[in-house]
């Protein structure tokens, strides 16, 4: 595995944050994101960004972008927030299916990030945990199949 994309609708809020996490997790691995309805050319939220600096991540270089058949198939594995983007994707550009997941499918009961966007920190503090517990699962996945002599005993 190379590749990671994080897909969400506008590219400015839940992608980021994803984008932002995994990267710092899998520095060895190309992490990138993009929205199916993306504001294109924006920066990342506000909130967002306010968020991730707490963390000690920094997004602000961000810029949001389209998802497209390039990106797609420059993904090992593409992480969306929901069902309805997993199935946009699929039906869209039928060469991704089995390799995209939500980023909370295998964290706890798994299930949807709800989009943040134009609502309070709270709504964002929210999307972000679960897109944390979320990109920890990934995280210790892809790293059991790129580092096997690291699995955990």
């Amino acid at each position: 595995m190379r590749s990671v994309l994080t897909v969400c609708i506008g590219n400015i809020c839940r992608s980021p944050m994803a984008e932002g996490l995994l990267a710092a997790g899998l520095p060895h691995l190309r992490v990138f994101s993009a929205g199916t309805g993306a504001l294109v050319g924006q920066p990342a939220d506000e909130t967002a960004q306010a968020l991730m600096r707490r963390r000690g991540l920094d997004i602000s270089g961000h810029v949001a972008q389209q998802v497209s058949q390039l990106l797609c198939r420059q993904a090992d594995l593409i992480l969306v927030m929901d069902r309805e983007q997993r199935r946009h994707l699929e039906s869209t550009y039928p060469f991704v299916r089995g390799k995209v997941f939500r980023i909370a499918e295998f964290a706890g009961q798994g299930q949807d990030v709800p989009d943040p966007y134009r609502q309070g920190e709270a709504a964002f503090e929210h999307a972000l945990a679960l897109i944390d517990t979320g990109t920890r699962a990934w995280i210790e996945r892809i790293l059991k199949i790129t580092n096997p002599e690291q699995q955990s005993t």
